[in-house]
């Protein structure tokens, strides 16, 4: 049977065939109606999943689903994922790549969940995490987070996370619970409570040639079909930049190629951009937004 919660007696499936159809606007005598849908019985269920954190709670607005801290659980997108981000949130996330230095990407949900980028240069050696606005990064919206959750401190080159004890519910790297000290690595998605904070670490400056001032480095001569693969996967990009690249299949039927080889020239263009590194359902959008960022792609040519 199908309890209705907090409604009385179950509803009991096959009554229907042992008693005659009630008159509309009639319930059967010791028997509950199922809940209408989006009625006062679903309204105040629904309440109560969002106040037990049972699901993802996001409110509608006219444009569609909207960003709500909820949003942030261990299952949500990565702050690293391009769909979920939008352009001006990539130039901002890839001019802190042309820095070099180290950085966090998470969400704030005190802005609705605007972009926040943390630069960890330098001049930092020692960043907390918790609820407290004492911290560093303070999640004051996030009630699973423990007033001093963890911390990230620089061990040379390197960042490292540590939850020695401090938290009540415990940190995550990369949906791993973590004892002790943990090295981080580039792309890395550290979960506290609910939110989630991505590591981002660009390549380091001695290992690339010196950039043009005002520039990125220089990249190699592209040949005419590697150009043309470029120019095909932006194509999309020519009236908005809220686009999606073009699939593999899409430039094979374009410049009447196999998708093998397409494949073979985007894994040459991943390396030239310097974005192999980072998860696949992201290089494509990465290339193109560089590619059209720094004129290598321009509208004309889409």
């Amino acid at each position: 049977h199908r309890g209705g919660a907090g409604m009385g007696a179950p509803w009991v499936v096959g009554y229907e065939h042992d008693h005659p159809a009630p008159r509309r606007g009639r319930r059967p005598l010791g028997h509950s109606c199922p809940p209408q849908v989006g009625g006062a019985h679903t309204q105040v269920r629904r309440r109560r999943e969002r106040a037990d954190g049972g699901e993802r709670a996001r409110a509608c607005g006219p444009d569609g689903p909207m960003w709500h801290p909820q949003a942030m659980s261990a299952d949500g997108p990565s702050p690293l994922a391009a769909h979920a981000a939008t352009p001006a949130e990539l130039r901002e996330r890839i001019d802190a790549e042309r820095k070099g230095e180290p950085f966090l990407v998470f969400r704030d949900g005190d802005s609705d969940g605007a972009q926040r980028l943390l630069a960890l240069g330098e001049g930092t050696s020692r960043v907390t995490i918790g609820r407290s606005p004492a911290n560093d990064i303070a999640l004051g919206w996030d009630t699973e987070v423990s007033r001093l959750h963890a911390e990230l401190e620089r061990l040379g080159d390197e960042w490292t996370v540590a939850d020695d004890g401090l938290s009540r519910n415990g940190s995550f790297v990369n949906a791993q619970r973590i004892s002790g000290r943990h090295r981080l690595r580039d792309g890395d998605v550290l979960r506290v409570g609910r939110t989630q904070l991505a590591y981002r670490r660009p390549e380091a400056s001695d290992s690339s040639p010196t950039a043009a001032a005002g520039g990125r480095p220089e990249l190699p001569p592209l040949t005419a079909t590697q150009r043309a693969v470029l120019v095909a996967l932006c194509r999309p990009y020519k009236d908005t930049e809220l686009a999606t690249p073009a699939t593999n299949q899409q430039i094979a039927d374009e410049l009447f190629l196999s998708v093998d080889a397409v494949k073979a020239h985007l894994r040459t263009l991943f390396g030239f951009f310097g974005v192999e590194h980072l998860p696949q359902n992201q290089k494509r959008s990465y290339l193109a937004m560089r590619a059209l960022q720094d004129g290598v792609v321009s509208r004309r040519d889409l």
